[in-house]
């Protein structure tokens, strides 16, 4: 060994680290400042080695799993950084699993350390054993164990760049207890390089050309990795060409929506204009975006004989270009390096009637419509837009409640919007947490349906230990509202299991300690809000919203047909 001051060598040996240490260690070395777990025996040899870095790694004790990983989800998708959650065998890991997949679909990277049964048992059906890599093997990116102390190093490095690296997505680590407290070897924790896929400037004379020979020109953004720099830089050039911009589905935050290039997002329940506008677009400029089943509209909007003409698809994996939609011009490219290469092309601007007529309609569609019962999302939603500060995050789960905010929010900056991809129920109020820790000076608001909000409630208590002042809004309907309106499409006079019975939400969230009231008219939303930001403390507005308000645009008449509608 060589000491640093004189130059000359030591006899001094570097402290050894078990693989425990060595693990905590690659994770503070490499920018991890936050783990979101549930303890459990199976892995206190990395508890332990936790308490060793906490004035680095902040520890946040969840009070369920699945909240814990996606909180991660959350901690990954706004600061650009891995998400770390920890569990325990078993029951922990199949908990977790539901933010696993969020990952996988939101691109999220994300790592999940699982303890694991000890590896001298593996195979004899220990108790709480399950092979991690059958079952997260078609969820996560990649599954690991480590089975060999000396490997830790090694497995976990590999981990921090295959999470970060091409499509970003979720790696699993498995952890058998007798291996965490063996020596690591000699393999010392390091800090990495991670790259980064630039653009290919090859490929920018050719899509030039595209561009200058189209009528009808549309840019699709979608995925994570964007920057606030590149979203400015990219609208400034769109609105001086008059080319019009969509966003993907659950994107609404990649461009200011009051851009005048903004046309609107290809979403569950989109915009029927956008959609037909969309299908008469002559060259297709899709950056970042996958254009997966919901903003391809189930696989329809395009076919792949008109994507193979029309079509430039910039992404950071290579795995996805080509994968649904064969393409004229492909390049693999993070979305910052895509824009700044792009918006170097010099081109004539694009007749403006083709931009106005799509902003006209996603203007009309975006406005405030009428309601049956005493309480008006889309106008408390259009309240928002307008009350809350540019920066401010806005959480949801998933249900019939978040096509309000899918509509009618009007997002002004990146990581503005934070909601579940895969459409897991149960991610709202952890995504709020994840969110107010890594930027404790921004507002955030999370918006859960009832049968959502019960599906990760119980992490109140998180918030309320943490001092996590979020804001949540319960929209209550008294129903799993997207199945009920499923079904009275299909099966009208024959509805089941979809009604609730529901607690007392203010009253509930105050036996946590959370400021709580009860909404039952639009015009009294605004002062309750106003109160809950001024709580000083976690808050909850529970809206008691009707039923035949099932989702914008739609009444359970409209969509039953006979005007006769079971309670």
């Amino acid at each position: 060994m060589v000491d640093d001051l004189a130059g000359k060598p030591t006899n001094v040996a570097a402290p050894s680290l078990n693989s425990a240490q060595a693990l905590v260690q690659c994770l503070a070395l490499n920018g991890v400042n936050r783990v979101f777990l549930v303890p459990g025996e199976s892995y206190l040899p990395v508890i332990d080695a936790l308490f060793d870095v906490r004035d680095q790694i902040e520890v946040i004790t969840c009070r369920h799993e699945a909240a814990a990983a996606n909180m991660a989800v959350a901690h990954a998708r706004l600061t650009g950084r891995p998400g770390v959650v920890m569990v325990t065998r078993g029951p922990g890991a199949t908990h977790a699993s539901i933010g696993i997949h969020n990952a996988e679909q939101d691109s999220a990277p994300v790592l999940l350390f699982v303890g694991q049964i000890a590896a001298r048992h593996r195979g004899r059906g220990a108790f709480q054993e399950i092979d991690y890599g059958q079952m997260y093997g078609g969820i996560a990116k990649l599954a690991l164990e480590i089975t060999h102390a000396d490997r830790t190093v090694e497995l976990v490095n590999r981990a921090l760049i295959t999470a970060q690296t091409g499509r970003k997505g979720p790696v699993v680590i498995s952890l058998p207890e007798d291996v965490l407290e063996q020596d690591s070897g000699a393999y010392r924790p390091v800090a990495l390089n991670i790259a980064r896929a630039d653009f290919p400037t090859h490929v920018l004379e050719p899509i030039r050309q595209k561009l200058a020979a189209a009528k009808r020109p549309l840019l699709i953004l979608g995925g994570i990795g964007w920057t606030q720099d590149a979203c400015d830089r990219l609208r400034v050039w769109a609105e001086a060409l008059n080319l019009p911009v969509a966003l993907s589905f659950r994107r609404k935050d990649t461009i200011d929506n009051n851009s005048r290039a903004y046309v609107g997002d290809l979403a569950l329940g989109p915009n029927p204009k956008l959609i037909a506008w969309t299908k008469r677009a002559d060259m297709l400029l899709v950056i970042g975006a996958r254009l997966g089943e919901n903003p391809s509209q189930a696989f329809t909007l395009f076919t792949p004989n008109e994507t193979a003409q029309l079509m430039t698809h910039i992404h950071p994996g290579a795995e996805e270009l080509g994968r649904v939609w064969p393409v004229a011009i492909s390049a693999v490219a993070e979305p910052p390096e895509a824009v700044q290469a792009l918006t170097s092309l010099e081109l004539e601007p694009f007749d403006d009637a083709w931009r106005a007529e799509a902003r006209a309609d996603y203007e009309a569609f975006a406005a405030p419509i009428p309601a049956e019962g005493p309480v008006n999302m889309s106008e408390i939603v259009n309240y928002l837009s307008g009350a809350t500060a540019a920066d401010a995050i806005i959480c949801s789960g998933a249900g019939n409640f978040a096509a309000w905010l899918a509509r009618f929010y009007k997002h002004r900056r990146i990581q503005t919007q934070l909601a579940p991809i895969s459409g897991g129920m149960g991610f709202g109020l952890p995504a709020a947490v994840g969110a107010k820790l890594a930027f404790p000076e921004r507002e955030v608001i999370c918006f859960c349906g009832d049968g959502d909000f019960l599906m990760c409630g119980q992490d109140l208590a998180t918030a309320m230990r943490y001092g996590v002042n979020v804001v949540t809004v319960v929209v209550d309907n008294g129903a799993y509202g997207t199945i009920r309106m499923h079904q009275e499409r299909d099966y009208p006079d024959r509805i089941i299991a979809t009604g609730l019975t529901n607690p007392d939400f203010a009253a509930y969230a105050r036996a946590f300690g959370a400021w709580a009231t009860t909404v039952e008219r639009t015009a009294d939303f605004a002062a309750a809000y106003e109160e809950a930001r001024a709580a000083c403390r976690p808050a909850l507005i529970h809206v008691k919203v009707a039923l035949e308000d099932i989702s914008p645009g739609k009444t359970l008449k409209s969509i039953h047909g006979t005007g006769v509608i079971q309670p």
